[in-house]
């Protein structure tokens, strides 16, 4: 976001009629949007916020065939060839951002290189059972080497994934923005879906009061407004951190590097040009993720940032100051695959991207050709692997603790706040205050002032917590944020939170 100034974000302002009517401008979105542009159908895109502003703008941009997951529970839930169509899908999605990079000439620093996966134990037999799934899913010139080019992650043998890749996601996307409109599409920002609405007479209608009339809807909002179940069952909303610290130019082989903890660490290197950052001259950044929670159920990024930062100095001594820190939302899913395709139980021309379980890059430039070929008419042999609507028996166990842990949270209802009273709120902050039998959340901002609104998530009535880090409303249920003054951040909700009239506090 430092490093590339957004596009305009004008809002729609007239009733539209279009082929198809894409809600969110992330990766998912922009992708689908470009393809069927190309493919000759009409588009009319839109988003709640600035454009490219959800989570896309907090990826690290790692672009992997190599499955965070790993191939060896891919291949056990989904079968063999099932991890066979995984790595294919994503490795296409690679070889799709190059060809449009290309094609469309976009200067987004797109590169190839090489993936290395370690063992965060030193357990060499974890990774060679790892090594043999993947080269049995498919993976051509994977290698099991007793040595890395980055000797200060070494922890014993590793795994080499050729062909990876990396590039500057908004950089892309402001490129495949100019590409859809200069076909003749249209994209909108600050443009609120507020009902979504499927069937012979497809429609999507805004707040502003417009409406746009459509053959197919697509919901890419990195987890469905327009589900109040059917998906949310079946992924899980997480928090993982990052943080960015300089480096000398060339002083750490380029390359992405990843470990098996859980929560794993995911490294690259991001090049900055004179210029490009706050620092002066050109340097490289070097990118470190990990620290994963649910969302809503931590509040203590504090923490996080030094476990990371303490993690990285020891093993990459060239790194200087820290220069970014920042959180961004991923959605698990129970058996480690997306869900893109028809939304379950709605009409048949709704579609979906979510559950990009960290692979959120390539997992958006997949969705953009699934969903191209589900609206085309084209058989795609990815469709059964991401169908929405599947069940895959060996991920039970994963749904039964997911479950577990979202119904635990109902108990929030039945604890007294730790703050008894809203004067206790400092300035810049917020808490959850009880008021009788109600839960009510409190802002109150640097100027003092007090705003108050229920602190119940209007999607499944879960009790919200406050993000300290992010300023935000967090449902530890199913993910759904909002800002301080109440507006929806990210769904599932798909609406604001009610303010609460204040009268009198004891």
């Amino acid at each position: 976001m430092a490093t590339n100034p957004l596009n305009s974000s004008a809002p729609l302002k007239n009733d539209m009629q279009t082929d198809v009517c894409i809600i969110g401008s992330g990766i998912a979105g922009l992708s689908t949007a470009y393809h069927l542009m190309r493919r000759g159908r009409n588009v009319v895109v839109i988003d709640d916020g600035p454009l490219i502003s959800g989570e896309t703008s907090r990826t690290t941009a790692h672009l992997a065939s190599g499955i965070d997951d790993g191939f060896v529970e891919i291949e056990r839930i989904h079968g063999l060839y099932g991890a066979q169509l995984a790595m294919q899908s994503h490795y296409s999605a690679i070889n799709r951002i190059e060809e449009i990079v290309r094609l469309e000439r976009i200067d987004c620093d797109f590169k190839r290189l090489d993936g290395y996966l370690f063992s965060a134990s030193g357990d060499t037999e974890e990774l060679e059972k790892e090594f043999q799934a993947a080269s049995r899913a498919g993976f051509a010139d994977i290698e099991f080497l007793k040595r890395s080019p980055q000797s200060a992650l070494e922890a014993g043998p590793c795994i080499r994934y050729p062909a990876q890749g990396k590039f500057h996601p908004l950089k892309y996307l402001a490129g495949l923005i100019n590409c859809i409109q200069n076909r003749g599409g249209s994209v909108f920002g600050n443009t609120h879906a507020q009902e979504i609405s499927g069937g012979h007479k497809a429609m999507v209608r805004t707040t502003g009061g417009y409406t746009i009339r459509c053959e197919y809807i697509v919901v890419a909002t990195n987890t469905p407004v327009n589900d109040r179940v059917a998906i949310h069952t079946k992924q899980a909303p997480y928090r993982t951190y990052v943080i960015a610290g300089c480096v000398p130019s060339g002083e750490i082989p380029d390359a992405l590097y990843w470990d098996t903890a859980d929560p794993y660490h995911y490294v690259r290197l991001q090049h900055i040009k004179a210029g490009e950052s706050l620092a002066k001259g050109e340097y490289d950044l070097l990118i470190i993720g990990g620290e994963d929670h649910k969302t809503g159920q931590a509040d203590d990024a504090g923490e996080r940032f030094y476990r990371l930062e303490t993690w990285a100095r020891p093993r990459f001594p060239q790194m200087d100051t820290i220069e970014f820190k920042w959180s961004g939302q991923v959605m698990e899913t129970i058996d480690g695959l997306g869900f893109i395709g028809e939304n379950p139980g709605d009409a048949k021309n709704v579609l979906i991207a979510t559950g990009d379980s960290g692979q959120g890059m390539t997992h958006g430039t997949i969705a953009g050709m699934l969903l191209t070929d589900i609206i085309m008419g084209v058989p795609n042999a990815w469709s059964e692997i991401y169908n929405p609507s599947r069940v895959r028996l060996h991920s039970l166990g994963d749904f039964a603790t997911e479950q577990a842990n979202v119904l635990r949270q109902y108990g929030d209802y039945m604890i007294s706040s730790e703050i008894k009273n809203r004067e206790d709120i400092l300035p810049g902050c917020g808490a959850v205050i009880s008021s009788g039998m109600s839960k009510h959340a409190v802002y109150r901002d640097t100027q003092g002032e007090f705003h108050e609104f229920s602190a119940v998530c209007p999607h499944m009535k879960c009790v919200l917590r406050w993000n300290s880090l992010e300023n935000s409303w967090d449902c530890p249920c199913h993910g759904s944020r909002f800002d301080p003054y109440g507006q929806v951040l990210n769904g599932p909700s798909n609406e604001n939170l009610s303010r609460v009239t204040h009268h009198a506090h004891a």
